[in-house]
C-alpha cells in the first residue's frame, strides 16, 4: 500500500512510520499541516489510503484539513484517529465521508492495529468500486441486449396457407449462488416480404458472446434491410454481397470474428424455397402427414461464414415445399445445449434431439412445437441453461 500519514506527535510518528513500513508498504509520515497537504496535493504521488489525526492541531482545523483532502483526493479513503475522550467528535467526520477510525491509547498500542485497519479499509473501497463497475458494465450489457432484441420481430405475418413463428433466447449462465445472468448475444432472425409473392426468412449467428457479437449482428441486420431488393437473382448472389460489405466492417471481423447466416426466400406462387448458407446449419423439413423429419439439403451445404474475406462464392439450393410441411431454420444454440460439466458433441442435445422433439409434436401447432423445442433443449441442460444464444424460425404449410 501507498500510505500518507498526517500526525501530531513526532514520537508516535516515528513508530507509525516504522511499523507501517513493513510488507513492502510505501509510507510517508508528516507532522505539520503544510507538509501534509503538500503531499496530499502532489500530482506525482498516488495514495491508496490516508491516515490523519482529527486534532491537527485542533478539531476545527482537523475538519478543515479533512474537507480539503476530500476535494484533493476524492477517490482515496481517509482513516481518522482520535483519543478516547474525543470519540464523539469523529461522528462529524464519519457522516461526511471518512471511511474508518482508530482510537489512540496512551500506551501507543493502537499502532499495532493500524496495518490491519488500513488494509481492510483499502480492500473494502476496492470491493465497492469493483461492484459499482460490475453493475455499470451489467447495465451497459443490458442496454446492448435490449437494443439487439429490438431488431428481432415479435409478431410475424404469415402468407395465406401458412403459419409462422419465430423465437430468440439469449444465452444464460449460472453464477455463484445459483443466480441466472442473461447475456448479450449475437443470434438473430428476421422475416419480411420482398413483394406479394416472395417472403424472406433468415437466421444469423455472430461468433462469440457479449457486446461485440450483439453489435456485429445489428450491423448485419441494418445491412440486410438496406440492400434487400429483387435485383439479386438468387440467394447466393445476395449473401455474397452481404459478405463483401461485412468484410469491410471491423466490428465484425476484429479478433477473428465472423457471422454465419442462412438466407432463404419462399416463393408463394410456386411454393418453392430457395436458400443459401454461409457456414450455417441447413434447414430442416418435416412431413406433417407422417411426422418424418429430414435435412432439407446436403449437410455440408454451408459456405464460408460472413466477414472473413470478400469475393466468396456461395451456392443456391432450390426445392419445392409440399403441402403439410413444416420448415425449421435455427442457430446452433438449440443443438449444442449440454448439461453443466459435460461439454462436447457426445453430450449435446444434438440434431437427434431436435428430430425427436419434432417427431413427437408434428400434430401440434407451430407455436406448440416451437415451445416444445425450447423446453426439451433447456431440460437437457439439467438446469444449467443454454450457454449459447438460440434463434428459431418455424413455418407450416397447410
Amino acid at each position: 500500500m501507498r500510505i500518507l500519514v498526517g500526525w501530531d506527535d513526532s514520537d508516535e510518528a516515528d513508530l507509525i512510520s516504522m511499523y507501517l513500513g513493513i510488507d513492502e508498504n510505501e509510507v510517508v509520515v508528516t507532522t505539520t499541516k503544510t507538509e501534509f497537504l503538500k503531499k496530499a496535493y502532489s500530482e506525482v504521488q498516488h495514495w491508496d489510503v490516508i491516515l490523519m489525526t482529527i486534532a491537527m492541531p485542533d478539531m476545527d482545523a482537523g475538519y478543515e484539513i479533512f474537507t480539503k483532502l476530500q476535494r484533493a483526493r476524492p477517490d482515496t479513503p481517509i482513516v481518522g484517529a482520535c483519543h478516547q475522550p474525543d470519540v464523539f467528535r469523529i461522528v462529524k467526520f464519519m457522516t461526511n465521508g471518512m471511511r474508518a477510525y482508530v482510537l489512540r491509547d496512551s500506551g501507543g498500542d493502537f499502532v499495532f492495529m493500524l496495518q490491519a485497519t488500513l488494509q481492510s479499509t483499502v480492500e473494502a473501497v476496492r470491493a465497492e468500486r469493483e461492484q459499482k463497475l460490475a453493475e455499470r458494465l451489467r447495465e451497459e450489457v443490458e442496454s446492448v441486449r435490449k437494443l439487439q432484441a429490438s431488431v428481432i420481430p415479435e409478431d410475424l405475418e404469415a402468407p395465406d396457407g401458412y403459419s409462422i413463428c419465430g423465437r430468440y433466447e439469449p444465452s444464460q449462465i449460472q453464477v455463484v449462488g445459483g443466480r441466472t445472468v442473461t447475456m448479450a448475444g449475437g443470434d438473430y432472425y428476421d422475416v419480411f416480404t420482398l413483394d406479394e409473392n416472395n417472403v424472406v426468412l433468415l437466421v444469423g449467428d455472430a461468433s462469440g458472446h457479449g457486446m461485440k457479437a450483439a453489435m456485429s449482428i445489428m450491423t448485419m441486420h441494418t445491412l440486410v434491410r438496406m440492400i434487400r431488393t429483387q435485383k439479386y437473382q438468387d440467394t447466393a448472389q445476395f449473401v455474397a454481397e452481404v459478405n463483401n460489405q461485412l468484410s469491410e466492417q471491423s466490428v465484425v471481423n476484429d479478433e477473428g470474428g465472423f457471422i454465419t447466416l442462412l438466407y432463404a426466400i419462399l416463393n408463394i406462387e410456386r411454393q418453392e424455397l430457395q436458400w443459401t448458407s454461409a457456414g450455417h446449419p441447413v434447414p430442416i423439413r418435416q412431413d406433417l402427414g407422417t411426422g418424418k423429419v429430414e435435412l432439407y439439403g446436403p449437410e455440408d451445404a454451408g459456405g464460408l461464414p460472413l466477414g472473413i474475406m470478400p469475393d466468396v462464392e456461395y451456392e443456391t439450393y432450390t426445392s419445392t415445399l409440399p403441402e403439410k410441411s413444416r420448415l425449421l431454420l435455427c442457430t446452433d444454440g438449440l443443438e449444442e445445449a449440454f448439461p453443466e460439466g459435460k461439454p462436447g458433441r457426445h453430450h449435446q442435445f444434438g440434431i437427434e434431439g431436435i428430430f425427436k422433439t419434432l417427431e413427437r409434436t408434428y400434430e401440434q401447432t407451430v407455436q406448440e412445437a416451437m415451445q416444445a423445442l425450447f423446453d426439451d433443449s433447456n431440460a437437457f441442460t439439467e438446469g444449467a441453461g443454454r450457454h449459447d444464444d438460440t434463434s428459431v424460425v418455424m413455418l407450416d404449410r397447410f
